[in-house]
């Protein structure tokens, strides 16, 4: 794509979110600080809004036909913005979320109502809400979202081909113009669940879309940091005997900000940067190998369980808070 494009296209994007943030103030569309937050200022809610925008772009102008792929992301991007605006009920998001991954796996021609589909569609929901609960500090999400995308992109261009390259380009676009707003000390807005949920459903389509052309499961380490600082927080909150479904500050990213006070966008770094090596590494040595990749896995998995017991300690991770978290 030429540079006078992607420069158009980026402008477009920044125009879109400018407008969007007067919207947002109009009507109150800001995100205030509670006990469970890791910020302390209002700040607008659902800048993401233009990762949605920049799959219908493509989707408009680059004679896109991944009909049931838009259609599932519409539906996520309404349902998502209502519940930024005014919260909604925890049945009614699972249930667009599981009819969204019903869509994605119809998408990729997987759709046959089987044990495997009914698998699938659960982890899709899955990774949908864990992308969603590490939306919780400034640039994290976003910068993580750029990296894997670019990761795909290098892999689309110089690998094997999976998907147009405008439909990767428009996102990676819509994540640079939001970054430039949430990297920041002061973040002028979040990506909301409109932002959170919908690029994560576009990272798992093109996921999908990998993994089935190269038979190689092994692409779902490109979300490795995220799966398991999620997983063990849901493994730990079990043991203590919590509520895995209520609203908590238990992620390993929220005990560095919030008790380390390492500020966010220091914390968003290690993250993308531990996950930068974790993606060189698949590429280089252990792509079509199963066995070194799952090995790979429970080695990172293992380095990261013990850093959480050695940093937060056996007490914090093992026994039931008395205020809550």
């Amino acid at each position: 794509m030429p540079f006078t494009w992607i420069a158009f296209i980026l402008l477009s994007f920044l125009l879109c979110e400018l407008l969007y943030f007067q919207i947002a103030l109009y009507f109150n569309i800001v995100d205030k600080p509670n006990h469970r937050s890791s910020h302390s200022l209002i700040t607008i809610r659902g800048g993401g809004v233009i990762f949605f925008l920049s799959s219908v772009a493509d989707f408009v102008f680059f004679s896109n036909r991944d009909y049931y792929f838009i259609t599932a992301l519409s539906i996520l991007a309404l349902v998502s913005f209502i519940d930024d605006v005014k919260p909604l009920s925890s049945k009614v998001r699972f249930a667009t979320h599981f009819i969204a991954a019903l869509l994605l796996l119809k998408q990729v021609n997987h759709l046959y109502w089987d044990t495997f589909c009914i698998v699938s569609a659960i982890l899709i929901v899955a990774v949908m809400n864990a992308v969603n609960f590490m939306d919780g500090i400034n640039g994290l999400t976003g910068a993580y979202s750029l990296l894997t995308l670019v990761t795909l992109f290098f892999i689309n261009n110089n690998y094997i081909t999976f998907q147009s390259q405008p439909a990767i380009l428009m996102p990676i676009c819509a994540l640079l113009v939001f970054l430039f707003f949430n990297f920041r000390k002061k973040a002028v807005c979040f990506a909301g669940d409109v932002g959170s949920v919908t690029i994560a459903f576009i990272i798992l389509y093109f996921l999908a879309l990998l993994i089935l052309k190269t038979r190689d499961a092994g692409f779902v380490l490109l979300l490795l940091v995220y799966g398991i600082d999620t997983a063990s927080t849901i493994l730990f909150r079990i043991i203590r005997g919590e509520n895995v479904l209520e609203a908590h500050r238990s992620h390993y990213y929220q005990f560095l900000v919030n008790d380390k006070k390492i500020p966010h966008l220091y914390v968003a770094l290690i993250y993308i940067s531990v996950q930068g090596m974790i993606n060189y590494i698949f590429m280089q040595f252990l792509k079509n190998s199963v066995f070194y990749t799952v090995a790979f896995t429970l080695i990172i998995t293992s380095l990261f369980l013990v850093l959480r017991l050695l940093t937060e300690g056996h007490d914090r991770l093992l026994r039931k808070s008395k205020i809550g978290f």
